[in-house]
């Protein structure tokens, strides 16, 4: 699963086809009086594209991982260009008024606000001067984590967007790898209250019809990132006793933008099932397994991302950007 330059030239295009694209656009909006019937470029005008707010801002993820990591290709300049048109001080002024809007305090909480901290940590890496430029945004959506979580009761175990064990997992690379010290603790801490007792995730229930995680492979993915390989071994033990039936799962038309969720469902078990072979000690037992499942749904995942049907395109190259690339290493 390892990616070449003619790929990701390829999923590259898919984005620099979105990211700028104003419509089809589905918009979580709050109207708070008339003068907020306006078009997406005017609401959010630096993620209106790719058909809704958290897929522009995981495509602008897209264009800034392949853009660090073939730097010399000629898609390279292409992505640099789309980024600089979308992340402007005037823009990202304007996205953080959005966002701070009255009646707006869960807006893309928490599937879109994680991934701007994956965009803001990424930029962080490959392009100082956009990252100065992003920081107001990212400060907002650290603020937003921070009021959120302390008063979140339980954790929501969605196979959506709502998912709170995926967006943990992404705040807390980011957390770590930007040095926001006290936000890296809180998110432990909660991790730890939601999760730590958990036991015999019924896996055997996934997936749900327009699911793209997986509920139990999210949480296990995101346990290794707060516990040591011996104690999480033990820990996988009691939570997923049985992955014997886990298989890739089918989309039964690309074209319904729900059901092409499927797709996305096979590329994140695969970089999730990574993650979790990953946490555990060297010459774990249950690693060669881990590993025939991730290529198995690997590949299933990869071969779904084509630019065929715009539900699917506008989103599936960011997953399977991920997985060749930043699902192997945190930042």
């Amino acid at each position: 699963m390892d990616l070449d330059a003619r790929t990701a030239e390829r999923f590259a295009r898919l984005a620099l086809d979105c990211v700028h694209r104003e419509y089809p656009n589905k918009i979580a909006h709050t109207l708070i009086s008339d003068r907020d019937v306006l078009p997406p470029r005017r609401l959010t005008p630096a993620f209106y594209g790719c058909y809704d707010w958290h897929s522009a801002v995981h495509g602008h993820w897209l264009l800034a991982r392949l853009a660090r990591t073939f730097p010399h290709e000629p898609f390279a300049a292409a992505a640099q260009a789309a980024l600089e048109r979308s992340i402007s001080a005037e823009n990202i002024a304007a996205e953080v008024a959005y966002l701070q809007a009255e009646t707006r305090a869960a807006f893309e909480r928490p599937y879109g606000l994680a991934w701007l901290l994956q965009l803001a940590a990424e930029l962080g890496e490959s392009n100082a001067p956009l990252a100065h430029i992003l920081q107001p945004l990212e400060a907002a959506a650290v603020e937003r984590f921070e009021t959120w979580l302390p008063k979140l009761p339980f954790p929501v175990r969605s196979g959506e967007h709502s998912n709170t064990a995926f967006a943990l997992g992404l705040a807390l690379d980011c957390a770590r790898s930007s040095g926001f010290e006290s936000f890296a603790d809180l998110l432990v801490q909660r991790i730890r209250d939601f999760y730590s007792g958990d036991h015999d995730c019924p896996i055997s229930w996934e997936p749900s019809g327009e699911d793209f995680l997986s509920p139990c492979l999210c949480e296990a993915d995101l346990m290794r990132r707060v516990l040591g390989p011996a104690a999480f071994g033990p820990w996988l033990d009691r939570f997923l006793p049985d992955l014997s039936g886990l298989k890739p799962a089918i989309s039964p038309d690309p074209s319904d933008p729900k059901l092409a969720h499927l797709d996305g469902l096979n590329l994140s078990r695969a970089w999730m099932l990574q993650g979790i072979a990953g946490g555990l000690p060297v010459g774990d037992s249950r690693q060669p397994q881990l590993a025939a499942l991730a290529k198995a749904h690997g590949k299933a995942g990869l071969a779904a991302v084509t630019s065929e049907h715009y539900e699917g395109s506008h989103w599936l190259g960011t997953f399977a950007v991920y997985l060749t690339t930043a699902g192997k290493t945190a930042y």
